[in-house]
């Protein structure tokens, strides 16, 4: 599960180039968690983005490379249910 969760719905990702269905349900939501919390956290080679840049990312490329209940889910954790990285 988590070897996969940097591959994309379109075979875009990485370490397989798997898509849709190849990728387990599991790694679809670690990729979309690892993407919003990698684009909100201070890296050493860039500042954070912030969260709202992370949520438009997961938004515009869900159904593309993002599993669309996956995004669904996080969008609602944080729109919907109030949920904020400490």
């Amino acid at each position: 599960m988590v070897l996969q969760h940097h591959e994309r719905l379109n075979g875009s990702g990485y370490p397989n180039n798997l898509k849709g269905d190849e990728i387990l349900p599991e790694a679809r939501i670690l990729g979309v968690a690892d993407v919003v919390e990698a684009m909100s956290s201070h890296r050493s080679y860039r500042p954070a983005l912030g969260i709202d840049k992370a949520l438009e990312e997961i938004s515009r490329n869900k159904g593309t490379l993002y599993d669309p209940k996956a995004v669904d889910a996080c969008l609602r954790l944080f729109e919907e249910k109030g949920f904020k990285f400490e």
